[in-house]
C-alpha cells in the first residue's frame, strides 16, 4: 500500500528527524548508507483509515556549504547566519490508491507529490546550546509527478521547533504546525464533484485556509557506532479547518507512530562547515 501525504519520502524522515543535528559542524561532509522503516499513519488528514508501510531503502546525506541534502529534503542555501537561514529547496510524499480507503471509493487516485519552493529558517537559541528553538517557514508549489508534473496547489506549514542532543549521542526532538492550503491543493483532498457524490457522500467544494494542525516528536539513540535507532509520532487534527463539514473527513484527529533504523555504511573524513 503506498503512502500518500503527509508522509515524505524516506529521506526526509531520515535526514529531518533521526539524522539531523542542532549544527552540522563537525558532522561529515556526506554520508552514505541504508535505513528500515515501519510505519503507520492516517491516509490523509481526517481519514478513519489508517495505511501502514515497511521498507528498507539507501539513503545519502550531503552537507554542502551551499547544496544541502539534509535537514529535511534537498535545496540550494541562499542565505546562512547563525540567527536565519533561506534556502530554496524540495521535498516529496508518496501516494495512495482510492481504492485502498472507504471514503474515496470510485474516486481518483492521490498521486505522488513534490513540493517544491522556499524555507525561511529562524534560529532562536545559541548555536553552541546543546537544546535548539528555532521557527520555519517554508511555502512550497505541489506538483503531481503521477500526472506528468500537473500543478496542484500551494502549502504554507510554519512551524515551532524544539530539539536536543545529549552527549551521550541520544537526540530527541518535537515540532507544533499549522499547515495550510489554497482552495487547488484542498481540493485535491476534499472535493467532492456531482460525478463523484453517492448517497453517503454529497458533492462537496473544498475551501482555502487551515488544512490541519500537528504535533510531533521523536528520540533516537545510538545503538553502535555507526547504527541508530528513531522512534517518532505525530499527532493531526482537522477540528476547525477549513474543510472539516468535507464528506471525505470521517474523524477530527488521527495519529502516526514509526520506528527507523538507520546503518551509515561510509561517509567522509571532511566535516562539514556548519
Amino acid at each position: 500500500m503506498r503512502l500518500q501525504w503527509p508522509l515524505t519520502f524516506l529521506l526526509t524522515v531520515c535526514s529531518h528527524q533521526l539524522l539531523a543535528q542542532p549544527s552540522a559542524a563537525g558532522l561529515p561532509l556526506w554520508e552514505i548508507g541504508a535505513v528500515g522503516l515501519a510505519t503507520g499513519q492516517s491516509a490523509y488528514p481526517g481519514s478513519s483509515e489508517t495505511v501502514s508501510l515497511a521498507l528498507a531503502v539507501p539513503y545519502v546525506i550531503y552537507r554542502g556549504e551551499f547544496f544541502r541534502l539534509d535537514r529535511g529534503g534537498a535545496g540550494f542555501r541562499a542565505i546562512h547566519r547563525p540567527d536565519f537561514e533561506l534556502d530554496i529547496g524540495f521535498s516529496g510524499s508518496l501516494g495512495s490508491r482510492a481504492s485502498d480507503t472507504v471514503a474515496r471509493q470510485g474516486m481518483d487516485d492521490l498521486g505522488t507529490l513534490i513540493e517544491f519552493g522556499p524555507r525561511m529558517r529562524w534560529n532562536l537559541s545559541a548555536p553552541s546550546a546543546p537544546g535548539q528553538w528555532n521557527i520555519e517557514l517554508p511555502l512550497r508549489g505541489v506538483f503531481d509527478v503521477s500526472n506528468s508534473a500537473a500543478y496542484r496547489g500551494l502549502v504554507l506549514e510554519p512551524e515551532l521547533k524544539y530539539s536536543y542532543r545529549a552527549k551521550e549521542g541520544w537526540t530527541w526532538g518535537t515540532g507544533l504546525s499549522v499547515i495550510a492550503a489554497d482552495q487547488s491543493m484542498q481540493s485535491l483532498f476534499y472535493t467532492v464533484t456531482a460525478a463523484q457524490a453517492t448517497a453517503s457522500r454529497p458533492a462537496y467544494q473544498a475551501q482555502a485556509g487551515l488544512m490541519a494542525l500537528r504535533l510531533s516528536g521523536s528520540m533516537s539513540y545510538p545503538l553502535a557506532p555507526d547504527t541508530r535507532l528513531l522512534v517518532f509520532g505525530r499527532f493531526d487534527s482537522v477540528q476547525g479547518a477549513a474543510n472539516q463539514a468535507s464528506p471525505l473527513v470521517r474523524q477530527n484527529t488521527g495519529a502516526s507512530v514509526g520506528a527507523v533504523l538507520a546503518y551509515t555504511w561510509k561517509q567522509s573524513e571532511a566535516r562539514a562547515p556548519d
